[in-house]
């Protein structure tokens, strides 16, 4: 399938940001969290410090049934592929924050693991659309590789999710099993904020932001503390096929971000000399952004010049962060070129996932 844009051209669309979740927590402990797991206590979806004033999700995403918004694959289905032209979605199961119990933390991922395969991915009569992230929990190297070692030769698993909130920066020694085993099965390791409460570190460096705005104006933002230290401790340089996708957007901070690193690390590459390129060349091919329908300029007559600094229309992809309220739309600014647009839209994330040939099977079945 495609979608028309005003021009006249058509392209095809990958969605790669869908977030998926249980129906409701009766379901995750009944059908799914085994036991001594299932009587464990852990937060709620909706235990956040941070809910949008308007409520969280699009209106007539919940299920038949009242069932969680983004919990019904044959609804979600009909408003992705049927009412906004979407071809492929990534979906990205939303858990519930950094447990104090780490055994409990993977009970939980490997629950969401369980249900998005045997829900979504093969689903009889939409499965071939949808393309899965497994979710892993870093405070548990052990664990973690257990979830990748199941699910890496699933042909519909396209990647590994961990969440932004993290005890430690990504970069530390102690993660390079996780980055080794994603890059040995090919799988691109996405960053997104986590959804419940959990161990809810601060948003800010200085602490609580106070407001909604705030916390969403500034929580993506902490990818660039990940991302530099990865870039510093030699992370890039030493797993060459590792691929990070920043999945809660915020690509529009890292021209500046990266001119800032590229300054102070050009006099001081010898102290880093396992990381002995300039902080920028880490970038290409192993850097990558879902942009949401809060980031960048806008409609603007620059936006097409701000997407090209620093590579980013090489690096972003068009995420629509359904089924919340920030719904995004897959429409792109006036001043982007075709190639510009083709890049956002689909070419990017065709390429990162391996989707060529999912897409002209779409194609052909559209028609």
């Amino acid at each position: 399938m495609v979608i028309q844009h005003s021009d006249g051209t058509q392209s095809p669309v990958i969605d790669t940001s869908v977030h998926i979740f249980f129906g409701s927590n009766k379901d995750l402990r009944q059908n799914f969290l085994r036991e001594p797991f299932a009587s464990r206590g852990f937060p709620d979806y909706e235990m956040n410090w941070y809910g949008a004033p308007g409520g969280e999700y699009a209106k007539g995403t919940k299920g038949p049934d009242r069932q969680y918004p983004g919990s019904d694959p044959d609804l979600a289905a009909q408003h992705l592929f049927d009412d906004r032209g979407v071809d492929i979605a990534i979906l990205h199961p939303m858990t519930r924050g950094i447990m104090p119990d780490r055994h409990l933390g993977t009970a939980l991922a490997s629950a969401h693991n369980e249900m998005m395969v045997t829900r979504w991915l093969e689903h009889d009569e939409h499965g071939e659309k949808f393309r899965g992230t497994i979710r892993i929990n870093p405070d548990d190297i052990t664990g973690a590789l257990r979830e990748i070692k199941k699910y890496q030769d699933h042909p519909r698993v396209v990647q590994i999710g961990i969440p932004m909130q993290s005890r430690e920066l990504y970069g530390k020694p102690q993660f390079w099993p996780l980055w080794d085993a994603a890059a040995d099965a090919g799988l691109p390791v996405a960053v997104h904020i986590e959804g419940g409460a959990g161990i809810q570190f601060a948003p800010t460096p200085s602490g609580k932001t106070r407001t909604y705005e705030q916390y969403l104006g500034f929580m993506a933002l902490n990818y660039l503390y990940h991302l530099m230290n990865m870039i510093a401790e030699g992370v890039f340089e030493r797993t060459p096929t590792l691929k990070f996708v920043w999945a809660d957007g915020a690509a529009d901070l890292l021209t500046p971000f990266m001119w800032r690193m590229d300054c102070f690390g050009r006099p001081h590459l010898e102290q880093t000399p396992w990381a002995p390129k300039m902080p920028s060349d880490y970038l290409p091919g192993h850097v990558y952004f879902v942009q949401g329908a809060l980031d960048g300029p806008g409609d603007v007559e620059f936006a097409g010049e701000w997407f090209g600094f620093t590579g980013k229309e090489d690096m972003v992809m068009f995420g629509s962060s359904y089924p919340h309220w920030q719904l995004n739309e897959p429409r792109v600014p006036a001043a982007f070129t075709t190639e510009q647009r083709d890049k956002l839209l689909w070419r990017n994330a065709a390429e990162l996932y391996g989707l060529q040939s999912a897409l002209t099977s779409s194609a052909v079945a559209a028609q």
